[in-house]
């Protein structure tokens, strides 16, 4: 897999449909991750729902949940179809419910079965099938072991590792919490480029802006932004620029919003609710004047006026301060 400079983490709740397509208004090319989804919702629940998407949100990645080999072979050969670009192995989550599953940040304690898993799903698809994991789980976690851990499931033929430089405590730590509470340690996830230069190896986790993102790029292939880019999408406005080399004119944030109408006219006329699209809107103007203001009218539209009250917006609503970004 080629590897991307910068990338979007998958956030459940988060990195839903509408706001990879939102993403796609400010950025052309940040390789974009869908939510986690488990084998049993594509196997068992609505594929359709959890696999379809907008051809506009690629480059993009599915992210998969499971630790069951033949079952993430199927999801692979279902989701293909698709048009995504890669799929991933969660690796990493520290829920105690997705550790029930067996699957998430547990199953780096397995690295043989990670392994074949690996190879059952790329076994299944020509396309790239990368791992996303932590530096460590519970007291598995000196740099050995996850060093260990790499060498094995890269002999199953993985060639990407997106790894969240903290460790994972299964006991103890809410997923909140495991997100802040353990410490960062970029070092172990520089090192393990270092010592296996020929895997791509992303480092997620603690990058607040592209200054960081590009500091960090001088020692890993790629870097994953993850809530940061959530609560400031704006963030990523010159990352096509600065990342890719693509110098095409920069958008206003009121073009943004100009563009997102049109999509969420038509999705509210697929029976989506107002607040699924708007919700991801909140935090364009962080930072900015009037951002406040700009939070209240979203919020607004969402209860009560409608899409129209965001078309009003644009065509010279109260919001001043914001209207001329």
């Amino acid at each position: 897999m080629h590897a991307h400079p910068l990338s979007v983490a998958p956030m459940l709740d988060w990195t839903d449909r509408h706001f990879r397509y939102f993403l796609r208004l400010i950025s052309r090319h940040v390789l974009l991750y869908t939510e986690m989804v488990t084998c049993g919702a594509i196997l068992q629940g609505d594929a359709q729902r959890h696999l379809a998407f907008d051809p506009r949100e690629k480059p993009l990645v599915l992210q998969l949940g499971g630790s069951d080999p033949e079952a993430l072979a199927r999801c692979v050969s279902l989701a293909e179809p698709y048009g995504y670009d890669a799929f991933n192995l969660n690796v990493g989550c520290p829920s105690q419910r997705v550790s029930r599953g067996r699957f998430g940040a547990c199953l780096m304690k397995e690295p043989g079965l990670v392994a074949e898993c690996i190879a059952a799903m790329r076994g299944a698809t020509a396309l790239p099938v990368t791992v996303k994991c932590r530096i460590g789980v519970d007291d598995y976690d000196r740099y050995e072991d996850l060093a260990g851990f790499v060498d094995r499931v890269a002999a199953a033929g993985c060639r990407t590792f997106v790894v969240h430089a903290r460790k994972a405590w299964l006991q103890g730590l809410s997923p909140r919490e495991n997100r802040t509470v353990p410490p960062l340690r970029h070092d172990r996830v520089h090192r393990l480029k270092r010592d296996f230069p020929h895997l791509t190896v992303v480092l997620n986790g603690g990058i607040e802006n592209l200054d960081q993102a590009q500091e960090h790029l001088k020692r890993v292939d790629g870097v994953m932004i993850g809530r940061a880019a959530y609560h400031n999408p704006w963030l990523l406005v010159e990352a096509d620029r600065r990342f890719y080399g693509d110098p095409h004119p920069l958008p206003t944030r009121r073009d943004v919003v100009q563009a997102y109408l049109p999509y969420m006219a038509a999705q509210l006329e697929a029976g989506i609710r107002l607040h699924s699209l708007t919700r991801h809107i909140l935090g364009l103007y962080h930072g900015q004047p009037g951002a406040r203001r700009w939070r209240r009218h979203v919020t607004e539209a969402a209860r009560n006026g409608g899409i129209e009250v965001l078309r009003n917006w644009l065509d010279g609503g109260p919001d001043g301060e914001c209207r001329k970004s």
